[in-house]
């Protein structure tokens, strides 16, 4: 996998609704020439989210057999019976910067073994995180209690990446995220 060395990753992580696939997508219109790694999970799609753009939607044991397979660069079970992975073959055939837009325990892992420039996006509070993901109207009250414990513990990572932007306002997280990333494609 030495071979991963050569493309320039670049990661935006997390805790589930503070704003990464937002800030994301902010990353992915000023850099042309930047291609988004899409991921693989287990979890149902959200009405908005097509097969093959957000994410690709699997089944667990589809999921199961990439890992069997070692096709995918790092995987998680980020929930109980839901699975997030980067699959290999997004990362195969590139000489641009490749954007992941990945969960906080991947992007950890991925950084630690693979290198890159990886940005960690912070919500201001634990309050305004249960707000927002409250307002998306996707969870449960157990979803959203294992969302928010989770992010609890996501938080403390916070410290294993490259940088770190607070999102209390998202064209200024955006725009710190834009100028971060610049600078380190400039400095390469």
């Amino acid at each position: 996998m030495t071979i991963l060395n050569q493309y320039k990753l670049i990661g935006v992580t997390a805790p589930s609704g503070a704003g990464k696939s937002t800030i994301a997508k902010r990353v992915l219109d000023e850099f042309s020439s930047m291609r988004l790694s899409v991921s693989v999970t287990t979890r149902p799609p959200r009405s908005y989210e097509r097969h093959g753009r957000e994410y690709y939607f699997v089944s667990t044991p589809e999921f199961k057999r990439l890992i069997a397979e070692d096709a995918l660069l790092e995987y998680e079970e980020v929930y109980p019976n839901c699975f997030y992975g980067t699959p290999l073959s997004e990362l195969m055939d590139t000489t641009t910067p490749v954007l992941l837009d990945l969960d906080v325990k991947g992007a950890a892992n991925v950084r630690m073994h693979y290198g890159g420039f990886f940005v960690f996006i912070a919500p201001p509070s634990i309050e305004e995180l249960e707000r927002r993901l409250i307002q998306r109207g996707t969870e449960s009250t157990d979803t959203l209690n294992q969302r928010l414990k989770r992010a609890e513990l996501e938080l403390t990572y916070s410290d294993q990446f490259d940088a770190v932007v607070i999102n209390d306002s998202l064209e200024t997280a955006a725009q710190q995220t834009i100028s971060l990333i610049k600078t380190h494609l400039n400095d390469e």
